[in-house]
């Protein structure tokens, strides 16, 4: 009796031994998409109220605990019994993850900035409205990208057991939302912390220094994790089409990788953008003839 329950607590420790092996593996194979998940989402989890970026941050970081707690198991289920439909939806993600990051650019380079009152207006009116609608973004952004981790942590263990398959992905897909969370919660509470240290040292000194540092990065830091995360958008899109298209995972092989993959997100960018605009104007018109 006691000897057979020693052996399963053998085999449970084996088992745990292998879950660290592969997960350690795995999230070394997602280190690039997290890197980018991470700029994606500090860049989308700013812009808000000071009292409102944790609260903020919260809905998104428990909408990304939900969207991993679905793609898990519906992972491992079409990975076992229709292993295609993998790629359909990876390829449907790629183009909203390319039309969000075009999206981005065309508003910034071609659309009016706001005038001051405009802006005041607006979040005046519209304030819970847009937050909601930010959130929203963030979340279905961050399930395009969890559905990329999740996969490719899949892929790291495709010959081991299935519960070694569950473990394994279920680690990192837990790592990654308390990781790229946690840092983007220290990121936009910068200036929070800055102005403390300020105050409790005075004004003087080390502390003080460090604090003025703080406040003053913030402001900057934002604004490069709004490119890169613009940037890492089109970069992950590009990058799903090219792994999961066989065409173009071979076309111009002398060009580099990320080129190749910046060039395809933003024609997909493009070409998704353009869809979406004729798909407007046709219901408007079928609309406008109803009425």
């Amino acid at each position: 009796m006691a000897s057979g329950f020693f052996a399963i607590l053998d085999d449970i420790a084996a088992l745990m031994d292998d879950v660290g092996v592969a997960a350690k593996v795995a999230t070394k194979k997602t280190a690039g998409i997290l890197g980018d998940d991470l700029a994606v989402n500090s860049e989308k989890a700013t812009g808000f109220l000071s009292s409102r970026e944790l609260p903020v941050l919260w809905a998104i970081t428990k909408g990304s605990l939900i969207n991993k707690l679905i793609i898990v198991p519906i992972a491992l289920l079409l990975n076992v019994f229709f292993p295609v439909a993998i790629k359909v939806i990876l390829v449907l993600g790629g183009f909203y993850l390319a039309y969000e990051g075009m999206e981005k650019i065309i508003e910034y380079f071609f659309h009016r900035s706001k005038t001051g009152h405009e802006v005041v207006a607006e979040a005046k009116e519209d304030g819970a409205d847009a937050e909601k609608a930010k959130v929203k973004s963030a979340i279905t952004t961050d399930f395009i990208l969890s559905v990329e981790i999740v996969i490719i942590a899949l892929g790291t263990v495709l010959e081991e057991s299935l519960m070694l398959q569950i473990l394994t992905v279920s680690i990192v897909a837990l790592l990654a939302t308390i990781g790229v969370y946690g840092i983007v919660a220290m990121i936009v509470r910068m200036d929070d912390i800055g102005y403390k240290l300020i105050k409790r040292s005075n004004n003087k000194g080390l502390f003080a220094g460090l604090g003025l540092l703080l406040v003053k990065s913030l402001p900057i830091i934002i604004r490069i994790l709004s490119v890169v995360g613009t940037i890492a958008l089109i970069l992950v899109a590009g990058g799903i089409f090219v792994h999961n298209i066989e065409y173009l995972h071979h076309l111009v092989p002398n060009v580099a990788s990320i080129i190749k993959e910046l060039v395809i997100g933003v024609v997909a960018g493009l070409i998704a953008i353009a869809i979406l605009t004729i798909g407007k104007k046709i219901v408007s018109l079928f609309r406008r003839d109803v009425a």
